[in-house]
């Protein structure tokens, strides 16, 4: 069972049902003994990094999610949920995420409009089990305004250009993340939710 951390951070029943099409039981949940009997942790959100950290604090979740992925237990990331992964974020002035990840979440550069949403192909940087069985040109759904910056480079496993080079995916040991909405990315989003499954195994 997979426990969806509910920080008020956006619809995540389409999550949800992305993730039953694989095959993965889940539960939407603040609950500190789900969360801890879970198999996985996966941190959705939707809206900013100041807030989502400050209601993460609320409810006393930034511990027990600390506690549980320092035992080894996969966090996955998705959207805002893999900027909360990074040290610091600029967004409405400079705020702590969780610090598993080295770097900055800034906004997006360049001449390009921001928001960045629709869809961009996936550049892979490292073969992992993470990317099995995606197409060379697979194309996933954006949407954000601010992205990662001075990561690790170890971390980074693809990423797209929007303007610039845009972090896509980043896994470091137990931690996954993703820019983008997989539940919103078709065949390859499932794909990737799939390969999640097989690295929770």
């Amino acid at each position: 069972m997979i426990s969806i951390i509910d920080y008020g951070a956006g619809n995540i029943k389409s999550l949800q049902f992305a993730l039953e099409k694989t095959g993965m039981n889940s539960q939407i949940t603040t609950d500190e003994v789900t969360i801890k009997k879970s198999d996985a942790i996966i941190l959705p959100g939707v809206g900013a990094f100041q807030d989502a950290m400050r209601a993460l604090k609320e409810q006393g979740l930034i511990s027990i999610i600390k506690q549980e992925v320092a035992k080894g237990k996969p966090l996955f990331g998705i959207c805002l949920g893999m900027q909360l992964l990074f040290e610091l974020s600029e967004e409405d002035g400079e705020t702590e995420g969780f610090g598993f990840l080295t770097g900055k979440v800034r906004k997006i550069s360049g001449n390009v409009k921001v928001p960045h949403m629709g869809w961009n192909n996936l550049i892979k940087h490292r073969n992992i089990p993470l990317c099995n069985n995606l197409a060379p040109d697979a194309f996933v759904y954006f949407v954000h305004s601010y992205a990662a910056d001075g990561l690790d480079t170890n971390t980074l496993v693809a990423s797209t250009i929007y303007g610039e080079t845009i972090p896509a995916i980043v896994q470091q040991n137990n931690i996954v993340g993703m820019q983008f909405h997989p539940e919103k990315s078709g065949a390859t989003g499932l794909q990737l939710l799939a390969n999640f499954k097989e690295m929770i195994r």
